[in-house]
This record gives structure tokens, C-alpha cells and sequence, in this order.
């Protein structure tokens, strides 16, 4: 903070008269309030708090703590986040007359204030090394410290209750968005409904269920980079208590929760930036009940996938529609338990008190309404002290899944018992047992002879059940995906009748058919000419076997006879964007808010696979004929087979083989071959500068010295004139604001340096929220005429996607 007034003087003389008058840097004294540009700063310089603006206006202000030593400015801690101060009204911190931390501006507006019953001189506020901002009576004893009221972080040393008077509180709130700290839709603390339960919450709907509050969560470290990062939770009689700490005591630490609901392990690292050390959600199948009724997430595996618990199977073509009994669970009939350990317990459980172990099993026993009972770790000491660990299922399980690093047994109900007596144990087991030596040699045999031969996609036909099993040569690692036998496909496609075609293309032809009684799907059969070898055909179902996300299309099976390679798709019935685009008799059918959820939907489906997927994935063929519509208009982005992923901190990379759609490629890519997710946002651009003209990005005939739509939509910005732009059909009837602000955010994104455009995520907070600030775009190069010309071109058409190879002369 500045210094003003008489100046700290050496000597013990000056030190007595003076002491009480003078402070250092790090505190806040009555006679010495903070004021905007001032700030305090920690002893050992780790932290500043001060007044700071999350955008570049500086119109508006808050209180708050940050890493001072750092590049940018990491916020740890907001005093105000819901009421900013207008700058132009003086914000000021002070210790008033009656020792209360007030922070006020000039209007006699009071956003926020720390009341206490200390009075009397010598309170002080202090910052202290470890970010803690701590209010001090006379004697030294803590009146009120931040670390006791966090906002979306919590830094070393921290210990803060889940619960006040046997009530759950918000541990976290999330930032409402990149630049926008007031309160946001994710928050984590307690569940209100049994208070044993630690989620994160999605306003007032479960997004992730992160532990039991079980001896098992008391302590547990995370090793990242020679460091140990120790969550605990612990229960006292007062309640549950978290502590987050970090080995060596190093402050550059900190976890939070985003404004996306992504709680992280944040680590300083030596290349000056953040890096996750750990995050939930870790897989895609994590978010609540993503797997549906009795299916799991499996995170045992290399990849985390959806299964069916013991004794079910999927209920649909896809094991995300959840899972259903293979023998029907009848009261009075015999039943027996089979244990599945290793699991995060599912939700929706009835906590059943005074019980034993065998009684709990007693109480499932004896209850025809009892799917599965377990007795789980719940603390023992404490606030638990006192309390049963039997825990009940009534209803169909939910937001389960098998960890590794998991001590909790489930004991799941399956109808009939597996032994009915001792002569047909001898009569069935034994039989068994020599099938399966049998087999076990035959199988030993089988592997030793394919392990000599090269590695090759594993088909395993076994009808509607059957799975294609491949290694993925990105990833490395193992994919299991249905696999649907030829004849159920020519079956489903009456032979592959024309009346059952719905589009085609140099990649082959898209039919419909109707697969197990009802399901529709659209059946992709590619072309032996289409130029999609078998990596492609393998990338693209890895890839969307993996991806989880509604605007993302789902892949439901696939194929391989011969020389055919079939890929089977949920069916869609409004079929792609670039059909309503391109017929002038169906852009009425697109209204304003129908674009809007457009745009704003395949930027969620981008953000998703840029950041929030387990993987960074470049698309790299975004344009309108891959955005499928369903049946309410809501997009879905379809054909990953040029698809490319980023493991680990990799941003960009080049390729000699330029791939895509041209008109729709970055211009780094087109020139280079260097793609990036920045590449995607340029395509995104592109797309959404498409849905709101009505325009193809080269449409001459339609408009009067027509180069380019980017080249077009900047003209019209620049001139003042950008509503000009917006296609007749809609152009009275749309909201002028949400248009102009998807302009510039359309032009934001078609800038010619990778580096200007957004990332999709400040992309779709841009979308959401009308108040945030945009900054000005600059000038797109079209850089097909001025900066290169083709002097040869080939086009194929790969998976529905156009490949151009181009040469510069």
C-alpha cells in the first residue's frame, strides 16, 4: 500500500512514540484505510489485496486477494463478488471507529463488511503469507479470516466446515463466468438430503457426487511432479470439517472450481503457468447418473467407460440409455446377493440406524422393494459417532461407478439362487469345470498362434451383442463397441432399397432402417471409392465411443464384411444444418431463436471436446452438412474420421496433409498445415457468420462484389451497417442485440492470427451472457486471393468430408 503520513524511523526511541502509528505493507490499520491503485502485500510478497477489474473497462471493482509475483492476475479470494463498486465512486477499505472492516464507496453504499463486538484501539487486518486475510483484536487472537468464507478457491492451510448447525453449506461457488466473478450456476458442498454426501452441484441439481464422508476420505494425497497435495475430510462432533494442504508448504497451489464445474488441483510450474494436477470430473462418463439406471462407470481400464452391472444387461442400443435385469427380480421367489467391490455406492440410498452388518443384510434380505444393501466406512468418530453404516437401495441404482482406489463393497440382488442343493452342484459344476479347461487350452493355444501374426482390428460377430474390440494406436488403449452382423443391415434397409436412402455423397450413401423391433437409425455405407481407409473408419469410432455429449452425435454400432464398412448413427430426422441452409423454401423454418440455440449449441459441443472431454480433439472439418438437427432442431456434430487429439499439454501441430473443407479451413492451415483448436474456432466462425446471413461462405450470384463471407460480414461491421447481413426470413423478428453480438463474435473468431481468436470456451460465455464485454475484432485477410492461389486441387470426399490438397505457386 502507498505510504502516507509520518514515516516508520529507525531507533527504539522513535519505535515507542511512533509504533502504534506506523504499519507495514501487509496490514491495515484504522488510521490507514485502502483505497483504489493501493495495495497490501503479504511479508513474503506471495500476495496482493486490493481493488482489481476482471475486464479490461475497469469500470467496475472488487476487493480481492491475488498471486502478486505472477504474470496476469490469479484471483484466489472476492470480497464483493455479487455488488462491484462503479470506479468512479472511490471504494475504499477501512477499519472504522468501531473496529468493523467496512468497504464503502463515496455514495454511503456499504457492499460488504466484517461486524464484530471488539472495540477499543489496535485492531488490525492482516495478509499473511498464506493468502489469509485475518481481522485482529488488540491481543493478536483471530476475529474473522477469508480463509473461514471462500469463493471458488481454496489455497494450503485452508479448514473450513461443510456444515453449521447440522446444516450443509457451499464449500465452493464457482465464478459466473471467465471474467465475471459474482456467483455462478456450480457450487460444491454437503448434500442436504443426508449430509454424507460431498457433490458438486449445477444450481440445485446434482453435476458430480465426489465421496462418501467415509474413514476412507479422512486423509489421501495426490503425488504430481514431487509434490502431495492431501485432501482430508474429518468428523467432529461439531460436524465435517476439509482441510487441503500441500507438501513442503509451498503457496503456489490452490483448488478450484470453474465457472464450467471443473474442480481442479492447480500447480505453479516451472514454464510460468497453471498446470491441473488432478481434476473432477476425470472421465466422461463421471457426470451424475451419465450411465443411466444399474449401469457404472468403469475406471479401471485405460479408458472409462459405461457398463452394465452383474446380471444386466443395456436396455437400448446404447449402454448410456442405462441397463435392465436379464432375469426379472419376483417377491417371494428366491433371490441371492453377488458383491461387486470396488464401487462409488450409488445415489438415492436410505440410511438405516442401530444396525449390524448382518442385520443390514437382513433388513435387504427380507424387503422384496431392496435391490442392494451396503455396509459402508462411514467415519466412525465424531460427528458419526453414533450412526449405522447400513445403506439401502429401494429404486433403480444411479451414478455408480468402479475406481481403483475404491474400499467399498455393494452387495447387488439378482433373481434365483446360483446353488439350489448339492447333488446339482456336482451335476452343474463339474461339467463346467472341464468346458472350461477345455476351452482355457483351446483359447491359450488361439492367442499364442494370432500373437505371433501382425496386430489387426478384432471382429467378434456374435449378432446384436457381438463388439468390435481395436486398439487405439493414439491412445493406446482398448475400445469396446457394438458390432451389428451385415444381414441385420441389409435386413433393416430392405436390401438396401433406394426408398430407404435418406443421402448420399462421394463417401457412399446414408440409409435409414429400424434395428431390434423400434429403434431408428441412419446407416452410413461407405463407398469402396470414398477414400476412407480402415485407420479413418477405426479413428471415427474410437473417437465417438468415447465422446459423451447431446450436441455430439451418437454412434451406435458399426460393421465391417469384406470389403464393406458400415457405420450406424442415431437417426435424425431433420438431417443436417447445410440442408435448410441451401433451400431457399426451408430457411423460414429457421427462426432466430432456433439459430441462436444453433450456434450456441455447437459451441457447447466444440468447448466440449476441446477442453471438458478427457482428451483435446480437433474436429477439423466443421461445416453445416456436419451439424446434424433432431427432432426439436437442437444440433448434434457428426464425422469425426479426420479428427485428430492432443495428449497431455500439447497445443498445435502440422501435418503435410491438408484436410478439410475449403472456405471453412484456418488460413495457418491452408498455408502450413499447422492446425490448433484455434483452427475449430476459425471454422466455427465461419459457420455461425453461415446460420445468420443464409449465405454459403462463397455465394457470388447472391450478392453484389461478393468475394468472400468473411470478407462481406467485415465490410458491412465496419460500415455501421452489420444487420445488413441478417437473412430476410428472420430479419424483423430477431432480437437485434443477440444478433449483433453473434457478428462480433463471429468475426472475433475469423481473425487471421490463431492467437486473436477466442477460445471456445470465452466463445460460449460470450453467447450466454449479453453484459459480457467483447473486444474489437481485427480485419480478416482473405487470404484465398490475396495471400495464395491454387494451382492444383483435388477433391475426394472422406466420411462426408471434402479433402483438398493445395499447392502455392
Amino acid at each position: 500500500m502507498k505510504q502516507a503520513g509520518t514515516p516508520c524511523i529507525p531507533g527504539l526511541i522513535t519505535l515507542l512514540f511512533l509504533g502504534p502509528f506506523c504499519r507495514s505493507d501487509d496490514r491495515l490499520s484504522p488510521a490507514k484505510p485502502l483505497s483504489a491503485g493501493d495495495t497490501i502485500v503479504s511479508k513474503g510478497g506471495d500476495f496482493a489485496l486490493g481493488f482489481f477489474s476482471p475486464d479490461s473497462s475497469n469500470a467496475s471493482l472488487y476487493l480481492g486477494i491475488w498471486y502478486h509475483n505472477m504474470p496476469g492476475r490469479t484471483v484466489v479470494w472476492t470480497a464483493n463478488r455479487n455488488d462491484p463498486i462503479a470506479a468512479a465512486s472511490s471504494p475504499t477499505l477501512a477499519i472504522t471507529n468501531s473496529s468493523d472492516l467496512v468497504l464503502s464507496d463515496s455514495q454511503g453504499r456499504t457492499p460488504w463488511a466484517v461486524k464484530n463486538n471488539i472495540t477499543g484501539v489496535g485492531v488490525a487486518a492482516v495478509l499473511l503469507d498464506t493468502g489469509n486475510f485475518v481481522l485482529l483484536s488488540p491481543n493478536g487472537t483471530s476475529i474473522w479470516q477469508s480463509f473461514d468464507h471462500p469463493t471458488d478457491t481454496i489455497l494450503p492451510g485452508t479448514r473450513i466446515s461443510l456444515s453449521e448447525k447440522a446444516h450443509a453449506v457451499r464449500l465452493l461457488i464457482a465464478w459466473k463466468g471467465p471474467i465475471d466473478p459474482s456467483n455462478g450456476d456450480f457450487s460444491v458442498g454437503l448434500d442436504p438430503s443426508s449430509n454424507l454426501q460431498l457433490v458438486i452441484w449445477n444450481r440445485t441439481a446434482p453435476y458430480i457426487r465426489l465421496s462418501m464422508l467415509s474413514d476412507a476420505s479422512v486423509s489421501g494425497g495426490i503425488l504430481y511432479q514431487n509434490t502431495i497435495f492431501y485432501e482430508s475430510i474429518v468428523g467432529t462432533r461439531d460436524g465435517f470439517y476439509y482441510e487441503f494442504s500441500v507438501s513442503g508448504g509451498s503457496q503456489y497451489a490452490r483448488l478450484m472450481l470453474d465457472y464450467m464445474g471443473v474442480l481442479r488441483i492447480l500447480s505453479w510450474n516451472n514454464h510460468s503457468s497453471w498446470t491441473t494436477a488432478a481434476s473432477r470430473p476425470a472421465s466422461s462418463c463421471e457426470p451424475y447418473a451419465s450411465c443411466g439406471p444399474f449401469g457404472y462407470c468403469d475406471n479401471i481400464g485405460a479408458a472409462a467407460t459405461c457398463r452394465c452391472l452383474d446380471g444386466f444387461e443395456p436396455a437400448g442400443l446404447n449402454i448410456s440409455g442405462g441397463c435392465r435385469r436379464t432375469k426379472t427380480l419376483k417377491c417371494g421367489k428366491r433371490s441371492h446377493f453377488v458383491t461387486l467391490p470396488k464401487m462409488k455406492l450409488p445415489d438415492k440410498f436410505l440410511h438405516v440406524l442401530n444396525t449390524s452388518f448382518d442385520e443390514c443384510t437382513t433388513e435387504c434380505s427380507n424387503n422384496c422393494s431392496c435391490t442392494a444393501y451396503a455396509y459402508t466406512n462411514l467415519s466412525s468418530n465424531g460427528a458419526m459417532a453414533f450412526q449405522s453404516r447400513c445403506l439401502l437401495w429401494t429404486e433403480d441404482l444411479v451414478d455408480t461407478g468402479k475406481y481403483g482406489n475404491y474400499d467399498e463393497n455393494l452387495y447387488l440382488r439378482l433373481a434365483n439362487s446360483p446353488v439350489r442343493n448339492n447333488s446339482k452342484l456336482v451335476k452343474i459344476v463339474l461339467p463346467t469345470m472341464a468346458c472350461v479347461l477345455i476351452l482355457t487350452c483351446l483359447l491359450v493355444g488361439i492367442f499364442k498362434y494370432r500373437a505371433s501374426k501382425p496386430k489387426r482390428t478384432e471382429i467378434h460377430n456374435g449378432g446384436m451383442l457381438g463388439y468390435l474390440s481395436s486398439s487405439n494406436e493414439i491412445g493406446g488403449e482398448h475400445v469396446d463397441f457394438p458390432f451389428v452382423s451385415f444381414r441385420d443391415i441389409a435386413t433393416a434397409t430392405d436390401n438396401f432399397s433406394e426408398s430407404k436412402k435418406i443421402g448420399s455423397g462421394g463417401f457412399g450413401k446414408v440409409y435409414k432402417g429400424i434395428l431390434q423391433g423400434d429403434t431408428e437409425v441412419a446407416i452410413k455405407r461407405l463407398s469402396r471409392g470414398s477414400g476412407q481407409g480402415i485407420e479413418e473408419f477405426k479413428n471415427e469410432i474410437i473417437l465417438i465411443a468415447k465422446l459423451q455429449h447431446r450436441n455430439l452425435v451418437r454412434l451406435l454400432g458399426c460393421c465391417i464384411s469384406g470389403d464393406e464398412r458400415l457405420l450406424i448413427y442415431e437417426y435424425l430426422p431433420n438431417r443436417s444444418l447445410d440442408a435448410f441452409l441451401c433451400d431457399d423454401t426451408r430457411q423460414s423454418v429457421l427462426d432466430w431463436p432456433t439459430r441462436f440455440e444453433i450456434i450456441k449449441g455447437v459451441a457447447r459441443g466444440l468447448l466440449y471436446l476441446h477442453q471438458d472431454s478427457r482428451l483435446t480433439i480437433i474436429h477439423r472439418d466443421l461445416k453445416p452438412s456436419n451439424i446434424l438437427l433432431d427432432s426439436e432442431m437442437a444440433p448434434k456434430i457428426s464425422d469425426f474420421g479426420m479428427a485428430r487429439i492432443f495428449c497431455g499439454n500439447k497445443q498445435e501441430a502440422k501435418t503435410t496433409r491438408v484436410v478439410g473443407t475449403y472456405g471453412y479451413m484456418s488460413p495457418e492451415y491452408v498455408m502450413g498445415g499447422a492446425f490448433s483448436v484455434k483452427s475449430d474456432t476459425y471454422s466455427f466462425g465461419v459457420l455461425l457468420l453461415e446460420i445468420i446471413s443464409g449465405l454459403k461462405i462463397t455465394s457470388p450470384q447472391l450478392v453484389e462484389n461478393f468475394v468472400g463471407l468473411t470478407t462481406y460480414a467485415w465490410r458491412l461491421w465496419e460500415d455501421g451497417k452489420a444487420t445488413d447481413l441478417v437473412h430476410s426470413s428472420f430479419a424483423e423478428s430477431c432480437s437485434p442485440h443477440e444478433v449483433l453480438r453473434c457478428i462480433h463474435v463471429g468475426l472475433l473468431c475469423v481473425q487471421d492470427r490463431p492467437d486473436d481468436r477466442p477460445l471456445m470456451s470465452s466463445v460460449t460465455f460470450m453467447l450466454e451472457n449479453e453484459n459480457a464485454l467483447l473486444p474489437a475484432p481485427k480485419q480478416p485477410a482473405y487470404f484465398a486471393l490475396q495471400n495464395f492461389e491454387a494451382e492444383k486441387s483435388r477433391e475426394n470426399s472422406v466420411n462426408t468430408v471434402s479433402i483438398t490438397t493445395l499447392e502455392g505457386r
